[in-house]
């Protein structure tokens, strides 16, 4: 075999490995671990004060939803405003935990202007809270935490 099959196969090997690891059972995304879902909780500091940027609605896990069972449905609507659109590549999620985790490169291929549409993401049980940051084309910013339960 040349080198350049071997390094194709190599290659090709480490991506199903990545894409195992990413998917998990089914092709779900595994959201979080459980190691980091044992991390302690960052203290969420509430300083929301009026934003001309993107509205962001949390559809599911829906905030009202008590205990939900993994995997779960992470779905987020963004509404630009006047004539302004949604800059995808602005979006950050973050898992609030100390430190802090960037979920964003995860649900990268979930992300379009209408929001964020993850049918089968893998959590582990306790509780997750999220943040969402968005800016629009005008430079207008606005972002959104959310908690969800997921059971054993």
């Amino acid at each position: 075999m040349s080198i350049g099959k071997a390094l194709y196969a190599m290659i090709a090997v480490c991506a199903l490995g990545a894409t195992l690891i990413f998917t998990g059972p089914a092709g779900a995304l595994q959201l979080i671990t459980e190691k980091e879902a044992a991390l302690p909780p960052m203290p969420v500091v509430h300083e929301r004060g009026i934003s001309r940027g993107p509205t962001i609605v949390v559809v599911s896990p829906s905030p009202n939803a008590g205990m939900v069972q993994s995997p779960v449905t992470l779905k987020i609507i963004f509404e630009s405003h006047g004539s302004a659109t949604i800059n995808i590549d602005s979006v950050l999620v973050t898992y609030l935990k100390e430190p802090t985790i960037d979920l964003t490169q995860r649900v990268k291929p979930f992300i379009a202007a209408s929001g964020i549409d993850v049918q089968d993401a893998q959590v582990p049980p306790g509780t997750h809270t999220l943040r969402v940051d968005v800016t629009d084309s005008l430079g207008h910013t606005n972002s959104t935490d959310f908690t969800f339960r997921v059971s054993q």
